[in-house]
């Protein structure tokens, strides 16, 4: 078990980087203030949702539109499936982004559900490489606060997030992990997965 953090953030960074090639190549214009200022807003979003006291389902579909608004899906879902997204077709691709939007927004609207009453402040952010990780705090009732990271760049075109680490746990090196397994279930049966993201989370 000693072992399972380093492993698990050499793994994490390995992932970014390949993420980060996989992204168009820009002016890299994006600065510090400015990945602060888009999580800000990301923030500001997911805290009004928590507040709101809406059903789940509400609240899930608050979460995926704030994840379609503000998160570079088409990549994250690229780079969540690895390889094999290069040997889909361009409406398996369409199908695929579309299925793990809703897979996503699900399974992390849950986890935010769980957040009722408490709210995430945007602390700082900084370069890493070619893209800012922002730092923020969430605090819920009745526990220690914890960290929430948002990587964020610009070399889609926008500035967007394409990472959230949750309490050391990378969003896209988990779901790789998972959605690696259900494709394994599926023996590369691409259009399977598909049907299957469309009812997990």
């Amino acid at each position: 078990m000693m072992n399972e953090f380093p492993r698990r953030r050499f793994l994490s960074l390995t992932a970014m980087g390949a993420t980060a090639a996989m992204m168009p190549v820009s002016a890299w214009a994006l600065n510090d203030a400015e990945a602060k200022a888009l999580v800000g807003k990301v923030v500001d979003d997911i805290n009004l949702v928590i507040a709101s006291g809406k059903s789940l389902s509400s609240m899930i579909s608050d979460f995926e539109k704030i994840f379609r608004k503000y998160g570079d899906v088409n990549i994250i879902a690229a780079s969540t499936l690895g390889p094999d997204y290069k040997r889909m077709s361009s409406s398996q691709k369409s199908a695929y982004v579309q299925a793990f939007r809703g897979y996503i927004s699900r399974k992390y609207g849950k986890r935010f559900k769980e957040f009722e009453g408490g709210r995430i402040e945007v602390k700082g952010a900084r370069q890493v490489k070619s893209w800012h990780e922002v730092k923020s705090t969430a605090y819920l009732k009745g526990e220690a606060p914890f960290e929430v990271l948002f990587l964020v760049s610009d070399r889609s075109g926008k500035d967007l997030f394409f990472d959230m680490v949750i309490e050391g746990v990378s969003l896209r090196l988990s779901e790789r992990t998972e959605i690696g397994a259900m494709l394994d279930k599926r023996k590369g049966d691409i259009d399977a997965l598909i049907a299957d993201l469309n009812k997990a989370g």
